[in-house]
């Protein structure tokens, strides 16, 4: 994505790999600072995916990848029986750090499936490197696919609706539910977005805002209690978001709050889209019900932060409840925008053969 720093623009991805090293835009500095994390160890890019310095189904996926990768290469000795255990150990930690979003997952089990094929250590360790680059370049190809066949859906002079941020920062660059507006954008289409802020962390207004500014698409951030009004005076034609697992039946895990807007756009006669790619997709997992929601700390709920500071903006004494995640039946869902085409929750199952 091009990224506007100091009055210079400069191509950048969500997270790289650099000298052994996992670099990543650091999202909980957006969009008051932009900085570049390095995570050292792959220790250290588990807890970069768990203080959410990275966030978005895909993008954990890559930086899953590559903290792999830096597991293998930390690995000291050439024992390639004891090598294996170690990754083993590795995964299952990595594995801990986001339980909700499939993507983590399916990337570290990717990683270990190929270096299983090694018939040495070091050759483990440069498979795993080539292996977690080659998924990160996959995620942009993928969302590339997924904004083509997205755009479609959209029409000159169309209002859309997101919610939290699934746009290039939660992939490696594009994104799943930005990129079918940035296509449509690109391609000369009146377009305007609805931004929910997206309570608590405010991926919405911090982060999709932010990358919307960044590419001069008209837009506007709501509260999230706003969104129903908007959808009732017709001001809203479509709403497009995003997935961190998706079950076999089509229920879509998403940011707390996705379920309310889908409700909300069913009541009255809006299309509701999930963008997402095939690596989202749990097909072992029947339903929603199967789907573990994260729940995360109080001072979320508590406390408002712009990366540096923070203040109390609720009463301190207060229990909180603080869900990452909801899940959204997928009767509430009209179509899942994919690589490979959008389908419905009825068709899902030709998504197997790819």
């Amino acid at each position: 994505m091009k990224i506007r720093v100091g009055g210079k623009t400069k191509n950048y991805r969500t997270v790289w790999f650099e000298n052994r090293s996992v670099k990543l835009i650091d999202q909980t500095k957006l969009p008051f600072k932009f900085s570049i994390y390095s995570a050292k160890t792959y220790k250290q890019t588990r807890e970069a995916i768990r203080n959410m310095i990275v966030r978005g189904a895909p993008a954990i996926g890559a930086t899953a990848a590559f903290a792999t990768a830096q597991a293998a290469l930390e690995f000291k000795g050439k024992d390639l029986k004891k090598f294996f255990a170690y990754m083993r150990d590795a995964a299952r930690f990595l594995k801990t750090a986001r339980p909700t979003a499939i993507d983590l997952a399916h990337a570290v089990d990717r990683v270990l499936k190929i270096i299983k094929k090694a018939h040495s250590v070091r050759e483990a360790k440069t498979t795993a490197v080539f292996q977690a680059n080659l998924i990160s370049r996959e995620y942009i190809k993928v969302c590339e696919r997924i904004g083509k066949n997205g755009e479609k859906l959209i029409h000159s002079g169309a209002k859309i609706l997101t919610h939290c941020n699934a746009g290039a920062l939660a992939t490696v660059d594009i994104g799943t539910a930005l990129a079918p507006i940035r296509f449509a954008h690109n391609n000369g289409k009146r377009i305007f977005v609805f931004v929910d802020e997206t309570r608590p962390r405010l991926q919405g207004s911090k982060l999709t805002a932010w990358e919307l500014a960044q590419e001069k698409i008209p837009h506007a951030v709501i509260a999230d209690n706003a969104a129903g009004l908007f959808m009732q005076r017709g001001d809203v034609d479509i709403c497009i978001v995003g997935a961190d697992r998706i079950a076999a039946n089509g229920d879509t895990a998403n940011k707390i709050g996705t379920y309310e807007k889908a409700v909300l756009a069913r009541e009255n006669g809006i299309p509701f889209y999930i963008a997402a790619p095939l690596t989202t997709f749990d097909f072992k997992t029947k339903s929603g019900e199967k789907i573990p929601i994260e729940f995360r700390a109080d001072e979320e709920v508590l406390y408002a932060t712009d990366g540096k500071t923070k203040v109390p903006i609720s009463n301190l004494s207060s229990k909180v409840k603080n869900p990452g995640f909801d899940v959204t039946p997928a009767r509430y869902i009209n179509g899942y925008i994919t690589e490979f085409g959008v389908f419905t929750a009825k068709n899902l199952k030709k998504l197997r053969k790819f």
